[in-house]
């Protein structure tokens, strides 16, 4: 949904709900108002939450066997923590 959309249910659920003093019969204006509010709450909440998501270092780990001169296996365990660059933005696609 995004952060412009769930900004702007909040902003429309909030005037529902406490500017618009029509009635229409079987709707409750005020109770659409809410539950435009919540999901606009829920759509925000959602965005950030995947946006901070995004944001978190890769870690690579990588294990493998190494035989020594001596000819001796042994287990070397690498571990490589990187942090990417968030993607270009795609403009028009």
């Amino acid at each position: 949904m995004g952060i412009g959309g769930s900004l702007f249910l909040l902003a429309l659920g909030a005037i529902l709900a406490f500017a618009v003093n029509a009635e229409v019969s079987g709707l409750d204006i005020n109770v659409v108002g809410y539950v435009l509010m919540l999901a606009g709450l829920i759509g925000l909440a959602v965005t950030i939450w995947y946006w901070n998501s995004r944001r978190r270092p890769t870690t690579v780990v990588e294990q493998r066997p190494v035989v020594r001169g001596d000819g001796q296996v042994v287990e070397e365990y690498h571990q490589t923590t990187r942090h990417q660059p968030p993607p270009p933005p795609s403009y028009g696609a």
